[in-house]
């Protein structure tokens, strides 16, 4: 259908959880009165970041309590979980474990729980006897371990399911196969294949596009995407390694991603991984699917800048996550926090995401918290990477009330 360019006070591009939760507070902020209109590029909402993400509703534990992460991540997970009771949609309130796979991890410890007490986490220090208790199949490299009792996991395709209902209940209008295509800034009008439509303030919450949309506006010009590919593996049933909880090792902070951990799915699989391979296009998620010729150009571009400069312990990355692109070197690394894992117990899967990572060109270092940048009339979220699906609620109320009202 063509669309009314008059028709949007505020106008959202992406329908993932961040744009999706975005037109919720707006209706309850401004309410039914205002017309709210969501773009979304694909034939359905969640066919990308959103509907691939883990479920796993993340408990804050990781974050500097300065950051925008810690503030709104340990809320987000209790206020997801109960919507989703609300709603009777599956919550699978497991716990996690967090395990050092070297010796040299241990110092990690103290500090995760240092965080975790600054950031209202519920975590504790365990010992090996209760490790063995909780999780017998884990192995701690100095016999330590934390266990985080909150940590749930839900089915994140409902809950984008059923957000996508209640929000069109409330005559918010979801615009799908509605590509952003360009924008007049003077005239504030948006260009789709559906035609052209007007905005008092657009919201960007393009996920994988975010700094494309961004770059169409003159903003966020140092901010470029490199994306990173995560594949899974699934557990084969008849291992006989029984996983009662989620289990992760113990990070590396240095870097945005949290290493191979067991991912239990509301209905009851039990997956290994994500890899953070280098993804040759925004799309990349199959073989040569969505590359382009000038794009893996620029990535490659930018992540030889990175192995050059070696920030943020860069190198080291590329080596372990470059080998767990094949399967001997990643049951290797998965056998650092379970030990009888073999190979053959890894069956393939068609789980894979690519995570939306900004790259800031001007330090040349990978952007560790969610980003947001102001414009004219317009808000750019820039960096909506883990944990944006369990943050979303009160993230998206942080962004109303202090980027997008008035």
């Amino acid at each position: 259908m063509k669309i009314d360019k008059n028709l949007a006070d505020y106008l959202i591009v992406g329908g993932g959880i961040v744009g999706l939760t975005i037109a919720r507070q707006l209706c309850i902020s401004k309410g039914k009165n205002a017309n709210i209109v969501v773009l979304e590029k694909e034939s359905a909402i969640g066919m990308h970041s959103s509907g691939r993400n883990s479920g796993v509703m993340h408990s804050g534990i990781y974050y500097p309590s300065q950051s925008l992460k810690a503030k709104v991540c340990g809320a987000g997970a209790r206020e997801m979980v109960a919507w989703c009771k609300e709603r009777d949609l599956p919550v699978l309130p497991l716990g996690k474990v967090l395990v050092p796979v070297r010796e040299e991890d241990g110092p990690q410890i103290d500090l995760l729980l240092n965080r975790a007490q600054q950031n209202g986490v519920e975590a504790s220090k365990i010992d090996a006897k209760q490790l063995s208790e909780l999780e017998p199949e884990a192995r701690s490299a100095t016999g330590e371990a934390i266990w985080v009792s909150s940590t749930s996991v839900i089915d994140p395709k409902a809950v984008i399911k059923t957000l996508v209902s209640e929000l069109e209940s409330e005559n918010i209008n979801i615009l799908t196969d509605a590509p952003f295509l360009s924008v007049d800034k003077e005239k504030q009008e948006v260009s789709t294949p559906k035609g052209s439509i007007g905005y008092r303030h657009l919201i960007n919450c393009a996920g994988l596009h975010a700094d494309t949309v961004a770059h169409a506006f003159g903003a966020g010009r140092q901010y470029t995407l490199l994306p990173f590919k995560g594949l899974y593996w699934k557990l084969d049933e008849k291992s006989g390694i029984g996983i009662r909880h989620l289990i992760y090792p113990v990070p590396d902070l240095r870097v945005p991603f949290l290493g191979v951990h067991t991912t239990t799915s509301t209905d009851g699989a039990v997956y290994l991984g994500p890899t953070a391979v280098p993804a040759w296009g925004r799309e990349n998620y199959r073989g040569l699917d969505g590359v382009q010729f000038r794009e893996t150009g620029k990535i490659l571009y930018h992540l030889g800048c990175q192995y050059i400069e070696n920030k943020q312990g860069f190198r080291l990355l590329a080596y372990q996550e470059g080998r767990r692109y094949f399967k001997r070197w990643f049951a290797e690394a998965a056998q650092g926090i379970l030990p009888r894992l073999k190979a053959r117990h890894l069956l393939p899967c068609d789980k894979v995401g690519i995570r939306a990572q900004m790259l800031d060109t001007s330090k040349n270092e990978l952007v560790t918290d969610f980003l947001i940048e102001r414009g004219e009339q317009e808000t750019h979220i820039l960096n909506a990477i883990s944990p944006a699906f369990t943050s979303a609620f009160p993230f998206a109320r942080y962004l109303v009330d202090n980027y997008i009202n008035g």
